[in-house]
């Protein structure tokens, strides 16, 4: 666990959404025209509500703001609504913000990652775990862990559990962004930059993540131009979509679907599109130490690194997989 992370009052995530001021104007609708998907279109940045979840005290940290957005009577957090309490922070294998920094899995002492238990006559299951940038892991709709570190620095997670097969993997994952509800941040020269995801896991049962999985994406942005984007059956597709960073705001839109309540045990949801697979070099980890240190335990276990078909554009993307 972390030691220097701050506590957040979980109070922060029961956030008052009635009184956000809605970010549309008066033209959307003419705008939204040309958008023909069952998304919520909304358009500008977010209300900011908390400034960012997360300091480190260890290094430098990006902003990770949680934001509100309104369209009409409905209300969308921005990047995602997350259970991020101290009490569910998943074990650190590797933190440079709380001075976790092994060279190799052979100095981490994985005794001392707590099991969180499904079933009590189950077995125990030890996954590994990185995610670019956060990722919340449910169990038969169990929470196992949390990542502690929403944004940045990359890090990398051991967590436990046990439970009898066959049993639900759900994750939800956030690729976070440092301009609310803009679903960019300050990279690459460019102010308005959008973001990109990844994940990988692997797990002592022999899980691991591969295009077997089911994605699904719940929040995309940037969009500058609503006519890329398009809906075939499940598949919510943005690959038209500009993925250029900019200097200056202009104007920009962002998708949102309603996350189902259920959706982390429904069985209706394992028929999602499948996720796509993407190499370490599209992921860029080759001088992130919190992977390359463990990389044996990621893709040295025929593990890809997973997302939905849009790894820049889409940053709420929910997988399910059922371990038989």
């Amino acid at each position: 666990m972390t030691n220097n992370i701050k506590k957040l009052a979980p109070v922060l995530f029961l956030l008052t959404i009635a009184s956000c001021t809605d970010t549309s104007v008066s033209n959307l609708s003419s705008v939204t025209s040309l958008y023909t998907g069952s998304a919520n279109v909304i358009e500008g940045e977010a209300k900011i509500k908390v400034a960012s979840l997360f300091t480190c005290k260890n290094g430098r940290s990006r902003p990770s703001p949680i934001g509100i957005k309104k369209l009409n009577e409905k209300s969308f957090i921005v990047p995602a609504k997350v259970q991020y309490e101290e009490e569910h922070f998943a074990s650190d294998l590797y933190n440079e913000c709380s001075n976790v920094v092994p060279k190799s899995l052979a100095d981490v002492n994985i005794s001392t990652v707590p099991i969180i238990e499904v079933d009590n006559d189950g077995e125990v299951i030890t996954g590994y775990i990185f995610a670019d940038n956060y990722f919340e892991l449910f169990i038969n709709g169990k929470l196992i862990a949390v990542d502690p570190i929403p944004f940045t620095p990359f890090n990398s997670n051991i967590v436990k559990f046990k439970v009898k097969k066959p049993y639900d993997i759900a994750i939800k994952l956030v690729d976070w962004e440092e301009n609310s509800g803009l679903g960019s941040e300050d990279n690459r020269g460019k102010s308005f930059h959008p973001g990109d995801g990844g994940f990988i896991a692997s797990f002592s049962d022999g899980t691991k993540t591969n295009a077997e999985w089911s994605a699904q994406t719940f929040y995309t942005s940037p969009l500058y131009d609503l006519n890329c984007a398009e809906e075939i059956g499940e598949q919510r597709l943005t690959e038209n979509c500009d993925t250029n960073g900019v200097n200056e705001y202009i104007d920009t839109y962002s998708l949102h679907w309603d996350v189902p309540v259920n959706w982390k045990t429904n069985q209706d949801y394992i028929t999602w599109p499948k996720a796509v697979e993407f190499t370490e070099d599209e992921i860029g980890v080759n001088n992130k130490k919190a992977y390359m240190n463990f990389q044996e335990q990621f893709s040295g276990t025929g593990a890809s690194f997973i997302w939905s078909s849009n790894l820049v554009l889409d940053n709420l993307v929910l997988l399910r997989y059922q371990v038989k």
